[in-house]
């Protein structure tokens, strides 16, 4: 009788996964979760051991007590490492998992419930079923209540962020987690079925499939080299090469660092939309591929007429976005970058352009935007004038609070003033 026939199955499938990912990291050269290696490394001998233990509780004439309680415990303890790992992955995945301390708090619930199926072990028994014999006991609940704690927390926090997190990831989220918990009330109703280890291969595949396939990674690098190489070129006709686009997307970088730190901001600063604005932030004048030579590379004042065309870029911008990313499969990205292209020149008060947005109506990213782009518009040498030092270009800023930019984010932008200093120094 093969008890562990399930097992096997699902670990060559694992391996089979596992084996083509490894291939293509080594093709395409690219790097990925350092949490999904692990995971690969893991969930094989969570099955190898399901199926150690799916034979020696059918065969405890012949298993001494104490083995077959210490196969247990590695079972239990690998099922539960990937359920800890697949919840780490999908927090860094949406809120990002940067810094020791929340990778420290987000650990905590996994490792109580490790050190918990630890010291319940004597509290394990066997139930002789049916078709089949299976363990029950506290260690197991722990392990089924870690499943249980660790997708309810995922399940919340995508409800809460549910507007900046790519639907392509979210139908993944939420297919993946409605599976597994399928598998969790089944084997639970049905306990002799004994279909625990298909949780590794849904992980295994399920990541793969939507979230860590190199090819992906490796398309969506070569798309970013796009854009920023487009993007470098539009700038070279007004004598750029590239710097006004690095600059920019560090200011708005420290920006959004700086906006972690303020609780009005966690619901907005989900992985995917700071991934997105970072992204889009060089697009933000992509419309003066419309604009004549003459007026980017005129050395002196524009003429009111000049100045109009001039203005005209924001709006053509976010149409060149629409029409160029019509058919791009991230629609979060194409609205973000859109709204940036079109609302950067729109000002608090109002008075901007080319919408007259005020206030909150203008998107937070484009609200970002604009005071990066005033700054090392400003801060940077042009062909009609030198660099203003540092300070007074921190002082244009600090003025334009509450007129030209979200005073809020003056206010975050000048307490990152070192920072943003080091990377002003070299536009002079």
């Amino acid at each position: 009788m093969f008890e562990y026939k399930l097992q096997l199955g699902c670990l060559i499938v694992v391996l089979y996964f596992t084996i083509a990912y490894i291939k293509k990291i080594y093709d395409e050269k690219v790097s990925c979760s350092p949490l999904f290696d692990v995971m690969i490394a893991v969930a094989p001998w969570a099955i190898v051991f399901d199926g150690a233990t799916a034979w020696t509780v059918n065969h405890m004439d012949m298993v001494p007590g104490i083995l077959n309680k210490i196969l247990h415990g590695f079972f239990l303890i690998l099922m539960d490492v990937v359920i800890i790992l697949v919840f780490l992955f999908l927090l860094n995945e949406t809120i990002g998992l940067k810094g020791r301390r929340r990778f420290a708090v987000a650990l905590t619930p996994g490792a109580l419930s490790v050190v918990g199926i630890l010291l319940s072990m004597n509290r394990l028994y066997y139930i002789e079923g049916k078709t089949t014999n299976y363990s029950m006991g506290i260690p197991v609940i722990i392990t089924y209540t870690s499943l249980c704690i660790h997708f309810l927390f995922i399940f919340v926090l995508i409800c809460v962020k549910f507007r900046t997190i790519e639907k392509r990831k979210l139908f993944g989220i939420f297919s993946f987690m409605t599976i597994s918990l399928g598998i969790l009330v089944l084997q639970i109703l049905e306990p002799e079925v004994l279909i625990s280890a298909l949780l590794p291969v849904l992980a295994v595949m399920g990541i793969y499939i939507n979230f860590e396939d190199p090819s992906f990674r490796r398309l969506r690098q070569y798309n970013a080299d796009m854009v920023t190489g487009f993007a470098t070129l539009v700038e070279n006709r007004d004598n750029n090469t590239g710097g006004h686009i690095r600059r920019t997307k560090d200011y708005v970088r420290i920006i959004l660092n700086q906006m972690k730190k303020e609780q009005e901001y966690t619901k907005f600063l989900t992985r995917d939309y700071i991934e997105h604005v970072l992204d889009a932030a060089p697009m933000h004048d992509i419309g003066k591929i419309a604009t004549p030579d003459s007026i980017l590379q005129k050395p002196g004042r524009l003429t009111e007429e000049e100045f109009a065309i001039m203005k005209q870029h924001a709006a053509t911008g976010g149409n060149i976005i629409r029409e160029t990313f019509a058919d791009l499969d991230d629609p979060e990205y194409q609205q973000i970058a859109y709204e940036v292209a079109r609302y950067h020149h729109e000002k608090w008060n109002g008075k901007g352009y080319p919408d007259g947005l005020k206030g909150e109506e203008i998107p937070l990213h484009a609200r970002i935007m604009a005071i990066a782009d005033v700054f090392d518009a400003v801060s940077a040498k042009r062909c009609y004038r030198d660099a203003m030092p540092l300070e007074k270009c921190f002082h244009i800023i600090e003025e334009g609070a509450g007129v030209d930019f979200d005073p809020k984010l003056v206010a975050l932008f000048l307490a990152a003033r070192d920072e943003i200093g080091i990377v002003g120094r070299t536009a002079g």
